[in-house]
């Protein structure tokens, strides 16, 4: 099973996260939860999917952003492998810096962001991740993170690295067989 966790103000309908379904269609169940903005109530959400399914199966994570960076907290507590795309590896910091109201770039809702959030998200930091579980993907024109904080977290990660492209990650769908080799 592989679950993709979206970023900050996305959902499981955003366009990566589609990709990547279609791509493994009847091959691999891929599930892609819309998750609260809060980041307790995220963090659970994904625990329960991953203790109901790990007795059965093997589960695999892939991260966007803000996803990314709940993807190190989750592998590292399961001991499983993830992919982060343009991950928000300080998104305690990142995100600190957004606090008031903020629009869900799906379905254009609104919610409050605030530093009780933020605290949570401290509170997820993961010092010293098993880097070997993590493939790093990320592009040097991400108009919002700076890819070097990512290598900085992870430098022995496997490493996907482009010039070019955006906090989207551009042409993401053309990695989805290397995305693939690596969870395997």
């Amino acid at each position: 099973m592989i679950i993709f966790i979206h970023g900050f103000g996305s959902s499981g309908f955003s366009f990566k996260a589609q990709k990547t379904k279609e791509y493994f269609k009847n091959r691999e169940v891929v599930l892609t939860p819309s998750l609260s903005y809060v980041p307790y109530l995220a963090i659970d959400t994904l625990e329960q999917i991953i203790e109901y399914a790990l007795p059965k199966e093997s589960v695999y994570l892939i991260g966007s952003s803000l996803g990314g960076f709940y993807s190190i907290y989750l592998s590292n507590k399961y001991d499983i492998k993830a992919v982060l795309v343009n991950p928000a590896v300080n998104a305690h910091k990142t995100l600190g810096k957004y606090e008031g109201m903020a629009t869900n770039y799906y379905d254009l809702s609104q919610f409050e962001w605030n530093s009780s959030h933020v605290k949570q998200l401290e509170n997820l930091i993961v010092e010293h991740p098993k880097e070997e579980n993590f493939l790093l993907m990320l592009q040097k024109g991400d108009e919002v993170l700076d890819y070097k904080e990512a290598l900085n977290k992870l430098p022995n990660a496997t490493l996907i690295l482009e010039d070019g492209g955006d906090h989207s990650f551009t042409n993401y769908e053309k990695h989805l067989p290397t995305i693939e080799s690596f969870l395997k």
